[in-house]
Parts: C-alpha cells; structure tokens; sequence
C-alpha cells in the first residue's frame, strides 16, 4: 500500500529528494558515469571561444549567461511537465537529476583524500592532491596551509554544492535546481577577475553572488545549530562580511567558529599575492582530527537540511 500510494503520487516530489541525496553520498561523481556539468562545461567554452572577443565584452557575456540559463530551465521545465504524467517514470528522472544535483560525497572525499596523502606519502603528494580542489598556488603550503585551504573549501563547497542545490530544489524543483548548477559553473569557468574574464564573466559572477547571498547565510547558521556552537554564530556575525567575497566568509566563518581555529589570511593566486583577511582569531596548528571533524559537520548539516525541507514538503 506505502509504495503503490507512493507510485501514484503521495511522494512524487519528496522522494526523489531523499533518494538522489543518498545516491550521491553513496556514488559521488564518478568519472565513467556522464554528467551533466561536464555537458555545461563544454556549452561554456564553446560560447566563450565564440563570444569573448571584440568590443561589448560584458554585454557578451550577459548574453551567453542568459542563453544558457533559459534553454535548461526551459528546457527542464518542459520535460519536468511532460514526465509529471507518468509518476513513477517521473520519480526515477527527478531522483537521477538530484543526484546530479548535489556534490557531497565528491567534497568529502576529496578533502579526506588530501589528509591522507599528507599523512602517508608526505607534503609534496598532499600539495598535489590539494591543487585539483583549490585555485590558489599550493607548490609551497605547509601542512598548516594545506588543511586551512581544505577547511576552507569543505565549508565554502557546503553551501556551494550542498545547501545551495538543495535550497532551489525546494522552492523551484528540477528547472530551478539545475539551472543554479549552470550559473556555479558559468562562475567557476568565466567569473575571474583576470584581463581575460574581468568584463565577459562580469555576470555570471555577480549572478552566482545573488543566488548564493541566503543559501550561504543559511548554511552558517545550519552548521552552528547543528555542533550546538554558540561561538559559531558569533563568528558569523563577526567575520562573515570581512571575506573579499560576499558570501563564502559566512560559512567559513561558521567552520572557524566551531573549530575555534584562524582561516583566510594570503595566499597566491595566478603568481599574484591576495592579502585575504583573517577568519578567526585562534591561530592554533590544525590536525587532521579537524578534517574529519569538518567532514562530520558536513555530513550532519546537509541530512538536517534534507530532512528539514521533506518535513516542510510534506507538511505543505
């Protein structure tokens, strides 16, 4: 009875929810299996070969954000309402494109896999692993460099890869989940502020801004309620806004909070020296026990947050 209610639609939204979340912290991004951001990055970098040149270089690259953004909403919107019809055809597709979705367990691992290298192959392996997750220079980082760099990126990806998907998922399904992803990764492609992309990627980085001011915000407060540290709140609201970007000092200023340990401060960036503030104010040696703390934390803010919005679907 639970399953045939479940097939004719007492579950058609929620479920697919709850099962492509735990397809992906049981799969992650396997690189046999296709992706659908590997089908944007190639869609990407054929429109900015074709568009990033000449005058009206910002122009330009508003119009490749809007392209792209409308043809998969739209696009998605269409298959979205034709597959609705058929509801257990419709739970598998929803489930699948949530686990495209969403990048937890692909965080996770990378980030164990850098501790691991630096715990048994030495600082050279780790500072190799290290530079596929991160975009700074690490050929020179101590250990204490290498797990801050992670820290950072376990928490800015949180909201990134996690929160964020999870958020425009419950307030505007597929379409609205997938079309973020588009807009991430029309950031992480375009939106430098190199002589290259500092006019053509001009969009794509402040519309990735815009839509992750709350999830980032939210993912702060979920990951201070969800350790029960007050001291996590308080660094959100007092470190948060000092980040050179607007959104992912929030949740590293949870991270450092929580850990009661310094993140941010300089670092090198294409040969040049960013002078990041500082997160924090305990400059103590991280350990590897705060990577798998943070990888907990993780975990445990990102299945609150899934249960939060099943139990608000559901009440709805």
């Amino acid at each position: 009875m639970v399953i045939e209610n479940l097939i004719n639609g007492a579950g058609v939204s929620y479920v697919p929810l709850a099962v492509g979340f735990f397809l992906d912290l049981m799969l992650g991004d396997p690189l046999w299996l296709p992706h659908p951001i590997r089908l944007f990055g190639r869609m990407i970098s054929i429109g900015e070969s074709n568009m990033n040149h000449g005058n009206n270089k910002r122009y330009r690259g508003i119009l490749l954000v809007s392209i792209l953004c409308c043809l998969v909403f739209f696009s998605l919107f269409l298959l979205d309402r034709f597959l609705s019809g058929f509801n257990l055809i419709y739970m598998v597709y929803s489930s699948v494109m949530v686990f495209y979705g969403l990048a937890n367990r692909s965080l996770i691992s990378e980030a164990l896999k850098v501790e691991k290298k630096l715990q048994s192959e030495g600082i050279d392996s780790a500072r190799k692993q290290l530079a596929y997750i991160v975009g700074r220079d690490t050929s020179e980082l101590d250990p204490k460099q290498i797990r801050r760099a992670v820290l950072e990126t376990i928490s800015e990806n949180l909201s990134d890869g996690v929160i964020a998907p999870l958020f425009f998922f419950a307030i505007g399904g597929i379409p609205l989940m997938i079309t973020y992803k588009m807009v991430n990764t029309l950031d992480s492609m375009i939106g430098y502020k190199n002589k290259q992309y500092i006019q053509f990627g001009w969009f794509a980085a402040r519309l990735d801004d815009v839509l992750n001011y709350f999830p980032a915000r939210l993912t702060a407060l979920l990951m201070s309620l969800c350790t029960f540290s007050w001291r996590g709140i308080k660094h959100v609201f007092i470190f948060g806004k000092r980040h050179t970007s607007p959104n992912a000092g929030y949740p590293e200023a949870a991270l450092s909070g929580i850990l009661n340990c310094r993140l941010g401060g300089p670092d090198i960036y294409d040969e040049l020296l960013v002078d990041k503030p500082y997160i924090g104010i305990n400059d103590r040696e991280l350990h590897k026990k705060d990577i798998y703390y943070s990888c907990m934390i993780n975990l445990i803010t990102s299945i609150a947050f899934l249960f939060l919005i099943l139990f608000l679907m559901i009440l709805i």
